[in-house]
Parts: structure tokens; C-alpha cells; sequence
């Protein structure tokens, strides 16, 4: 499990005109909130934050947030950046709570060169990044390790195929695909086959499949 630690302040004002004074002021608005506890507005230090976010992983690292003197083990559920600029308009923080488990997303790290493409010639295509996982906090992986060493051209390695640490349950589908070594792009090209008539048939165009990236940021703060 990654941890770092953060301070915060409690604010009491709030609304879109207050939420841009504080970061004109290069102060971050956020709020934490979590089982049993009303929600707490909070302000950062932008400087500070955006020095964090450089060296963790944000959607899977335990940030021991200081409060005005009192600590809360957290987790950062949402950072809002402004579409065009890319400053931080806004944190959300969900404080964690013993014995209850938490859903995070976590790294997927590939180790190693594919035999296919060391020995092939071919490519090894990287179909996901990241895992989604739920575990008890204390439990959370830094980043899920895949070594792809094995995999010769045609070969895959799926969800199924990951070991993760006694006491995470991975979401994800069980045959989802992580990774792929496929032959060079030369050697599946392949002659049209002529159609009726003598006439060569079109080649097929293909087809590009992409995992979308959500959009998470919104221009307004809360």
C-alpha cells in the first residue's frame, strides 16, 4: 500500500465566486466526506498538491490528509482540471473507514520483452492500464505487475491470467483482454481474393477499437 501525506484547511464559505478567489490565491478548493461523517469543505495549497500528484499514483495511493491538526486516512475520488488550462479546480477526498473496503483503480505495470516480439518481429499490443479492484485500504496494490516475457505471436494474457494479492477481488471481466503479441503488420497483409466476375475484391478496412477516455473534468468547482 502507497502513502503520502497532505495538509488541508477547513474553509466555510463556499459557491463559484469564493471557489475562484481561493485558487486566483493559489489555493486548491476540495471537500472530504465518508461513512458517518457530515462532508467538510477543505483548501489546499496548490503548489503543494500539484508536487503530490507528480510522484503517486492518485487513484490508488492512502493520503494521511492533516486537518487542522487531526489526521484522516483518505482516498482522492475526484480531481476536477479546467479543460483548456489543466489547473486543479476541485478535490474530492473520501475518508477511509477500518473494516470497510474500499473500489479503486490500480496501475498495471508490464515487465519483460514478449518472445514474439523479440524473436518475431512482432508487436505487443497493451489493451488495458489500469485494474479495477476492491480490498480493504491497508490492502490496496501499488500497481499490479505483468510480465509478458512468455507470450509468443498470437498469444494473449487475460484478467484471468493475474495473480493479485489473498484478499482483492478484481472487477474486471475474467477474459478481458490486458495484452496481446501479434505479428508484424507485413506479415498479415494478404491479396485481395478476386470476387465474381474476375474483379479484385476491396480490401477490408480495419477496424480501430480504443478504450475511451472518460472525461473528468468540469470547468465549474463545487
Amino acid at each position: 500500500m502507497a502513502t503520502a501525506s497532505l495538509n488541508a484547511t477547513v474553509r466555510d464559505d463556499a459557491g463559484t465566486g469564493v471557489a475562484r478567489k481561493l485558487r486566483q490565491s493559489g489555493t486548491i478548493p476540495a471537500i472530504i466526506y465518508g461513512h458517518g461523517r457530515e462532508p467538510q469543505k477543505l483548501s489546499l495549497t496548490e503548489r503543494e498538491v500539484e508536487r503530490l500528484l507528480g510522484t503517486i499514483s492518485a487513484a490508488s495511493t492512502v493520503i494521511e490528509l492533516a486537518v487542522d491538526g487531526a489526521t484522516s486516512r483518505t482516498l482522492i475520488r475526484e480531481i476536477q482540471r479546467h479543460p483548456v488550462r489543466r489547473n486543479i479546480l476541485h478535490i474530492d477526498f473520501q475518508q477511509l473507514v477500518a473494516g470497510e473496503k474500499v473500489t479503486v483503480s490500480v496501475r498495471i505495470r508490464f515487465t519483460g520483452t514478449a518472445d514474439g516480439v523479440r524473436n518475431s518481429g512482432g508487436i505487443l499490443a497493451e489493451t488495458m492500464h489500469e485494474l479495477s479492484v476492491r480490498c480493504d485500504p491497508s490492502m490496496i496494490p501499488d500497481h499490479v505487475e505483468v510480465d509478458v516475457t512468455p507470450l509468443t505471436i498470437g498469444h494473449s494474457i487475460h484478467v484471468s491470467d493475474l495473480s493479485l494479492p489473498e484478499g482483492v477481488q478484481v472487477l474486471d471481466e475474467p477474459n478481458a483482454t490486458v495484452c496481446v503479441c501479434t505479428a508484424p503488420a507485413a506479415a498479415i497483409e494478404e491479396t485481395p481474393v478476386a470476387a465474381e466476375g474476375g474483379e479484385p475484391a476491396p480490401a477490408a478496412e480495419p477496424e480501430l477499437i480504443r478504450k475511451p477516455k472518460p472525461e473528468e473534468e468540469e470547468e465549474e468547482a463545487k
